[in-house]
């Protein structure tokens, strides 16, 4: 086992490890606790009473965040016809059709964050599910990233969109902006993201629909949230 340095250990002795903060709380102290020498990303990890292996029990979706992530993404868009000059003009990184589409399978070719696409190219790039499938990139109606309005989806992702979903676990993990943004800024994203979460519970859900919630910076400990006072 690694052993622990002595920042992330002083960190560790501030957290009451039995403890269930107030969301408030938590956000104060995991700016407190982002000691890096570098600005952290805050991530949020929310695990759900779900069963993700059925498909009337998926949580999915898209949401901006009102002060962004901190990181302007890259974008890149399949579209042809208006929507090329229409994606560019609102910001895409990268725009194009079946050229791109080789460039990733033959190149191994990722330097973007978002994929997005108008209807009438999924047929150019439903080969690409398999690569982009497993790293979260593959473009889906339900998150916003297969649309006919291509520049409003670019002009939402550098705004700081961010797509939620849940991991094999029945965990979905998401950032939720940087250190720097200080708790009142992080508390306006962490508000968004949840409320998000919970107003797409599934009617098929059962039981207690948030069962834990953990915030946490890129280098410091967890801190765990009272998912009672989430609302």
């Amino acid at each position: 086992m690694a052993k622990m340095g002595k920042k992330y250990s002083d960190n560790v002795k501030r957290i009451e490890k039995n403890r269930l903060y107030d969301p408030a709380e938590a956000l104060a102290l995991v700016c407190e606790t982002s000691t890096a020498k570098f600005d952290e990303t805050i991530e949020l990890h929310i695990r759900l009473g779900v069963d993700s292996r059925h498909a009337d029990q998926q949580v999915r979706g898209a949401v901006v965040l009102p002060n962004g992530t901190g990181k302007v993404a890259k974008v890149l868009v399949f579209a042809k016809g208006d929507n090329i000059d229409k994606a560019q003009a609102a910001g895409a990184d990268y725009v194009g059709g079946v050229e791109l589409a080789d460039k990733i399978v033959k190149e191994n070719w990722f330097d973007f964050d978002v994929v997005i696409a108008s209807p009438d190219m999924m047929g150019t790039i439903g080969k690409l599910g398999k690569v982009l499938g497993p790293k979260g990139l593959m473009p889906s109606p339900k998150a916003g990233t297969v649309t006919t309005d291509v520049a409003r989806a670019v002009s939402e992702a550098k705004a700081g969109k961010i797509e939620y979903r849940l991991d094999k676990t029945n965990i979905i993990h998401c950032p939720i902006g940087k250190a720097s943004f200080g708790a009142e800024k992080l508390q306006a994203n962490f508000d968004t993201l949840v409320g998000a979460v919970i107003k797409a519970k599934p009617a098929a859900t059962k039981g207690q629909y948030i069962k834990s919630c953990v915030l946490a910076s890129t280098m410091g400990p967890g801190i765990k949230i009272n998912q009672a006072k989430l609302s």
